[in-house]
C-alpha cells in the first residue's frame, strides 16, 4: 500500500478521534477527577476538533478522495454527515453532563464508549467496501450496547441492553449473510465494483435477490422500521435518558449513510426491487409508529414509536431513488436529529437527581414553572408534528414531494394522513404544559451552558423552518456529487 503523496485529510478526524479516545483511558489513571468534569470537557473538545477537521476538509471541494485501496472514501456526503455527527454527539454530551453526574455515570468509560461509537459512525459514513461498512457498524453497535447497560444497578437498563444486544446480533448476522450472497453474485466486496457488475448484468440474479432481502431486513432493524422495530420502545425506555438521546440522534445519520452506500450505490441496479420493499416498510412504520404512540403513557416509549414513524417518513425520500429524494431524506434525518436532541435535552433538564422526566406529570403546568423551557418544548413538539414554520414541516414536505415526483401520489396521501394522526400525541404534550396545573416540585434549572444550548436548539428549529435553503441545497449537492447523479 503506497502512502506517497496521499492526502490524509479525509481520515484525519477518525485518526484524531481514535487517539483521543485511547488517551482518555490512559489519562484517567493519573487524574483525580472523581466527578468526571475534566474527562467531559476533553471529550467535548475532541468532538469539536473533529468537527473543525471536517470543516477544513470540506474546503477541498466536492471531489471524492479514495484511500486504503479504495476501501475508504472522503466525498461531499461523508464530509457533511461526519460534521453533523460530531456536532450531534457533542450536543448530547453537553446536555447530559449534569444528568450523568447525578447518577454517578460521568466516568471515563462512558465518554470513551461514546467516542468509539462516533468513530464507528464515521467509518460507516466513509466506507467504500462491504467489510468497512460492517466493521464500522459493529464498532458503533458494541459501544452503544455497553452504554445502554452502564447504569448497572438498574434492572430496566440491563434488560434493555440484553434485548438490544441479542436482536442486534441477529440483525448483524442477517446483514452479513446478505452481503455474502451479493459477494457470491458479483465476486466483489467493493461498492463501486458491485454496482458495475449488477449494471452490466454479470451478477447472478438469484443470489442478488436473496442478498437484497437480507440486506434490507438488516438495514430495517438498524433504522427501527416496522416489522423490525421490536427493540426500539424497550431500549428507549430502559436506557438512561442520556443514552437514549445518544442512541436516537447521531446513529440515525450513520444508518442513513449505510442505506445510501448499500442501496443507492452498490445495489442501484436493483432499485425496482428494493423500492417495493421500502414502500411496505415506510407505510408500516408510519402507521404502527403513529397509532401506537397515541396509547403510550411513558414519554420515552412515545418518542420511541415517534422515531419509528419518522424513519418511515425518511424512507420516502430513499424510495424516490433520485438526487432530490436522497437529498430530502438526508435533510429529514438531520432535522430529526436536531429535534430529538432538543426534546431529550429538555427531559434531562427536568430530571431530578434520582428521578426520570419520562411521565406526563412532569410536563403538566410547565409553562407556569419555566416558561422558556415550555416554549422551546412547544417548538420541538410542533416541529415533530410537522406544523408550518418549523423545520419538521419542511422536512416532511420535501420527502412527500419526492414520492409525488415519481408518481406515487397514493403514498404521499397515506403519509399525510398518518402525519395528521401523529400530530395528536405531540399536541397532547403542548396541552399539558400550557393548560394543566403543575404537579410535583420545582423544575431543575440546569447550568448556564445547557440553558444556552437549549436556546440555540430552539432557535435552529425556527431558523431552519423559515430559511432551510442552505441546508437543503447542501444535502442535495452532497448527494449529487457523491453519487454522481444529475
Amino acid at each position: 500500500m503506497n502512502f506517497t503523496n496521499v492526502n490524509l485529510g479525509p481520515v484525519l478526524p477518525e485518526s484524531f478521534l481514535l487517539i483521543s479516545a485511547l488517551s482518555l483511558l490512559l489519562l484517567d489513571l493519573w487524574l483525580r477527577d472523581e466527578r468526571g468534569v475534566v474527562i467531559h470537557w476533553l471529550s467535548v473538545a475532541t468532538l469539536a476538533a473533529c468537527a473543525l477537521f471536517g470543516i477544513l476538509d470540506m474546503q477541498q471541494g466536492t471531489s471524492a478522495v479514495y484511500m486504503f485501496n479504495n476501501m475508504f472514501v472522503g466525498d461531499a456526503m461523508s464530509r457533511l454527515l461526519k460534521l453533523v455527527v460530531c456536532l450531534s454527539a457533542a450536543t448530547t454530551l453537553l446536555y447530559a453532563r449534569e444528568y450523568l453526574l447525578a447518577r454517578g455515570m460521568a466516568r471515563v468509560e462512558f465518554y470513551t464508549l461514546a467516542l468509539l461509537a462516533v468513530l464507528g459512525m464515521m467509518v460507516m459514513i466513509s466506507a467504500n467496501h462491504f467489510m468497512v461498512l460492517y466493521l464500522g457498524l459493529e464498532l458503533m453497535s458494541l459501544s452503544i450496547y455497553a452504554m445502554v447497560a452502564m447504569q448497572r444497578d438498574s434492572s430496566k437498563a440491563t434488560e434493555a441492553a440484553l434485548k438490544y444486544f441479542v436482536l442486534g446480533a441477529l440483525a448483524s448476522g442477517m446483514l452479513l449473510f446478505g452481503m455474502s450472497m451479493i459477494y457470491g453474485a458479483t465476486g466483489s466486496l467493493e461498492i463501486p465494483q458491485v454496482a458495475a457488475k449488477i449494471a452490466s448484468g454479470a451478477a447472478n440474479p438469484v443470489l442478488n435477490s436473496i442478498g437484497l432481502v437480507f440486506v434490507v431486513a438488516g438495514l430495517a432493524f438498524k433504522l427501527g422500521a416496522v416489522p423490525f422495530h421490536m427493540w426500539v420502545p424497550d431500549v428507549y425506555e430502559g436506557s438512561p435518558t442520556a443514552v437514549t438521546l445518544f442512541l436516537g440522534s447521531a446513529p440515525k445519520l450513520a444508518a442513513f449513510a449505510f442505506v445510501i452506500r448499500m442501496l443507492a450505490v452498490s445495489l442501484a441496479g436493483l432499485a425496482a426491487d428494493w423500492q417495493q420493499m421500502l414502500i411496505i416498510l415506510a407505510v408500516l412504520s408510519m402507521g404502527l409508529g403513529n397509532l401506537t404512540a397515541i396509547a403510550q403513557t411513558n414519554i420515552k416509549r412515545m418518542l420511541a414509536y415517534s422515531a419509528i414513524s419518522h424513519m418511515g417518513f425518511m424512507l420516502l425520500g430513499i424510495i424516490a431513488a433520485n438526487a432530490n429524494g436522497f437529498g430530502s431524506a438526508m435533510f429529514y434525518v438531520v432535522a430529526y436529529v436536531l429535534m430529538t436532541a432538543g426534546t431529550f435535552g429538555v427531559m434531562m433538564l427536568l430530571s431530578g437527581d434520582k428521578s426520570e422526566a419520562d411521565d406526563f406529570d412532569t410536563f403538566r403546568g410547565l409553562n407556569q414553572r419555566s416558561p422558556w423551557k415550555a416554549f422551546v418544548m412547544l417548538l420541538l413538539m410542533a416541529s415533530m408534528a410537522g406544523i408550518p414554520g418549523t423545520v419538521g414541516f419542511l422536512a416532511k414536505l420535501s420527502v412527500i414531494q419526492s414520492v409525488m415526483d415519481i408518481g406515487l401520489v397514493w403514498l404521499a396521501v397515506v403519509s399525510v394522513m398518518f402525519s395528521l394522526i401523529g400530530a395528536f400525541y405531540y399536541l397532547r404534550i403542548i396541552k399539558l404544559m400550557y393548560f394543566d396545573e403543575p404537579v410535583g416540585g420545582l423544575v431543575v434549572a440546569g447550568v448556564a451552558d445547557q440553558r444556552i444550548l437549549l436556546s440555540l436548539n430552539g432557535i435552529a428549529i425556527l431558523a431552519l423552518g423559515i430559511a432551510p435553503q442552505f441546508l437543503m441545497n447542501a444535502c442535495i449537492d452532497a448527494i449529487r456529487h457523491s453519487l454522481q447523479l444529475a
